[in-house]
């Protein structure tokens, strides 16, 4: 029946059809819920947007956004245009396929996106109006990613480029055997195994939508990736205005070094000589993402200063192409930069940041280097672009999804353009969210997002969820999230508490630092502060209280569960650290674990390291007397699985009621449509069991 369906909706696009013939098979603009309470069935339903590109005449905004079917276990993506002089929005693709990377070519003639060809991703052009998509390329093992010169002569792509042998390379008789053979660490990252490729820039001829040539590799023989694995973001690769510099983020190191460091670089290939400069060799830490000024006589470009030390204060460094002087733009800034842009005339460059809970827009003159704030409010904003006087940008919160948005340069007030989601939140109730400052053990005022229920009712008294943040260095903003959804929480009739404990950007630098080496210290105390002093509120059952928390907010949740003197009648653990020593042998990026945990377990002379490894949740074990529940995913490497199956083996060996959620296909995260629903069943089933 649905291959029928998807037959008949395939001609009717053929025949130019209306958007309305198939607008509601492809969108939730024709779902109607059952209730207008959210429940994770219905949150699968929003439309998520993927990305967006503003037109070279600055009068139409590409984005795609995808869409769910829960069935089928899959997603969706197409594309729409808005258009900035009618203020209307056009649905202009309609197919089975996924269109990713949507961008304007850059004369803006035609659109250009990447989708599944024949098992591999390939880039194709469509005009405007949805018509005559086109494949361009044909690269044998696909691309990752693509970026058109701006005079359109030539086109760069991201390729696997295979340079390391395998098993059947060394020993081609054995054809079934199925093993690794490893001699350095660094041998999976993320949710992946090496596989002997890289990623590597492709530079070819370009000429009316087709590939001229085979291309030259830019990193030919080098055994490292640009983009960076294992997020491959093309924000690490642009083009320079006249089309003949390419600059690009390169970690060229291997195997130990790599794991150690967090050292990349910023490289600059020129196309004429077809020499690489690495501009950045005296800088330590990341440099990434750079950015071209639009008369070319700049490079902008994100940078911290310590090696080792990934969550230390992202800096905006501008390079002055004609005397290769560098100055750091955000010096005198207290907190971290997120996103950049250059301002048409060069002159201001707009950036995101945290503020005290929320993403905002800030603005920096690149010549006086004074930062002043654009954007205030209950809001985070993820990205942002420049079209002509005003900024086009992305903005969610904690009771909205991501939608585009125009910002207003003068005042910072901002509206919807797309309105992906409208139909559908225009049937759902949300529930109330407040922002509370409390008072932490060190004398300190602490951000604390408290979500009430859709239907709250301050005469009764309700169930409430401490909520741990991970990262650790991540701040609890107005995020829209798919899996720690507090909007969802919230309408299963519960009470989030949701504390910017220490550790989290956006207060300062000195708050953000201080977690390091400290795990089980002030941070713990904090959110036991948040958590004593909504207690004394009357519509919270300070007996039906538990603790919730993925990654660093897992741990946190093993560690509070040895440690909570009977606050907590419930725990849900997502994917936490469980055992330190463990943890510093089987993650993959040493650095992280060198540097918040002050070193290894085995250098016993290392008084920091040996304070950080008593906080290790395993060494509370014997305190456990509370029901928890684990969850984790085989493919996380980053705290791989075993952490959790150590917490729930060690959990029912002491009698304490628990269960083990293992998914076998997931990563560090939850991502296919029905193990999210299964993820948020029992998540509630096991909260409701305890605390209802």
């Amino acid at each position: 029946m649905k291959t029928m369906i998807y037959l008949i909706f395939t001609l009717l696009l053929l025949t130019n059809c209306s958007k309305n013939e198939v607008n509601e098979y492809y969108t939730n603009k024709g779902f109607k819920p059952d209730t207008n309470i959210l429940t994770p069935e219905i949150l699968w339903k929003f439309g998520r947007l993927i990305n967006y590109n503003v037109s070279p005449n600055l009068k139409q905004i590409v984005y795609s956004i995808a869409y769910t079917n829960i069935d089928e276990n899959k997603s969706f993506t197409d594309i729409y245009i808005y258009n900035t002089t009618s203020k209307t929005n056009k649905q202009i693709t309609f197919t089975k396929k996924n269109e990713h990377n949507v961008k304007w070519r850059p004369d803006g003639k035609k659109i250009t996106y990447t989708t599944d060809t024949n098992g591999h991703i390939q880039l194709w052009e469509i005009n405007p109006d949805g018509s005559s998509p086109k494949q361009v390329s044909d690269i044998k093992n696909g691309i990752i990613g693509y970026q058109y010169s701006p005079d359109l002569s030539k086109i760069l792509f991201v390729s696997q480029i295979k340079l390391d042998s395998t098993i059947s390379d060394i020993y081609p008789d054995l054809k079934l055997a199925n093993a690794r053979i490893e001699d350095d660490i660094m041998y999976r990252h993320w949710d992946r195994w090496s596989d002997g490729t890289y990623n590597h820039i492709i530079i070819s001829n370009y000429n009316e939508g087709s590939i001229c040539t085979k291309g030259v590799d830019i990193m030919k023989n080098e055994k490292f990736d640009s983009p960076l694995k294992p997020f491959e973001d093309m924000q690490e690769i642009t083009w320079s205005p006249n089309s003949k510099l390419i600059a690009y983020t390169c970690k060229k190191q291997k195997g130990k070094t790599y794991a150690l460091s967090t050292n990349s670089d910023i490289y600059i290939y020129d196309t004429d000589t077809k020499k690489t400069t690495n501009i950045t060799k005296d800088m330590p830490g990341y440099d990434r993402n750079p950015l071209f000024s639009k008369d070319g006589n700049s490079l902008l470009f994100e940078s911290m200063a310590r090696n080792g030390y990934e969550s230390d204060k992202n800096r905006l460094i501008i390079l002055n192409l004609s005397t290769n002087k560098t100055t750091d733009l955000t010096e005198n800034f207290n907190n971290t930069v997120k996103t950049k842009i250059w301002s048409n005339d060069n002159q201001i460059v707009y950036f995101i940041s945290n503020n005290k809970g929320t993403d905002e827009i800030f603005f920096i003159d690149v010549n006086k280097k004074t930062i002043k704030q654009l954007t205030s409010g209950t809001h985070d904003f993820t990205t942002i672009s420049t079209l002509d006087n005003k900024l086009i940008g992305t903005k969610m919160t904690m009771s909205h999804p991501t939608e585009i948005c125009e910002i207003n340069i003068q005042n910072g007030n901002d509206s919807i353009i797309s309105d992906i989601n409208k139909s559908l939140l225009d049937q759902i109730k949300m529930g109330k969210v407040e922002s509370r400052w409390i008072k932490t053990t060190d004398n300190k005022e602490m951000l604390t997002w408290v979500i009430y229920p859709p239907n709250f009712n301050p005469q009764k008294k309700y169930p409430t969820l401490l909520y741990c943040q991970g990262g650790p260095q991540a701040t609890v903003s107005q995020f829209w999230s798919y899996r720690w959804n507090f909007q969802l929480m919230a309408a299963n009739n519960y009470i989030i508490i949701a504390p910017n404990r220490r550790g989290l950007p956006g207060f300062g630098l000195e708050w953000n630092e201080q977690i390091s080496g400290d795990y089980g210290g002030q941070n713990m105390q904090d959110y036991l502060s948040a958590i004593d002093s909504m207690s004394k509120e009357s519509f919270v059952d300070k007996d039906k209280i538990g603790a919730i928390g993925a990654s660093y907010g897992g741990y946190s949740v093993y560690w509070l569960a040895g440690n909570h003197n009977k606050r907590f009648k419930a725990f849900v653990s997502h994917c936490g650290i469980f055992n330190f020593e463990q943890m510093y042998s089987t993650t993959e990026e040493t650095f992280f674990v060198n540097w918040d945990l002050k070193g290894a377990y085995w250098d016993l002379e290392n008084k920091e390291a040996q304070k950080s490894y008593t906080f290790s949740p395993h060494k509370f074990i014997q305190n456990w007397d509370t029901p928890i529940l684990v969850i984790h995913g085989e493919k996380d490497f980053r705290i791989p699985y075993t952490q959790g199956m150590a917490a729930f083996n060690s959990a029912i060996l002491r009698d304490i009621p628990a269960r083990f959620l293992y998914f076998p296909e997931e990563n560090h995260w939850v991502l296919s449509p029905q193990n999210g629903i299964l993820w948020h069943r029992e998540f509630f089933r096991w909260l409701n069991k305890w605390l209802k």
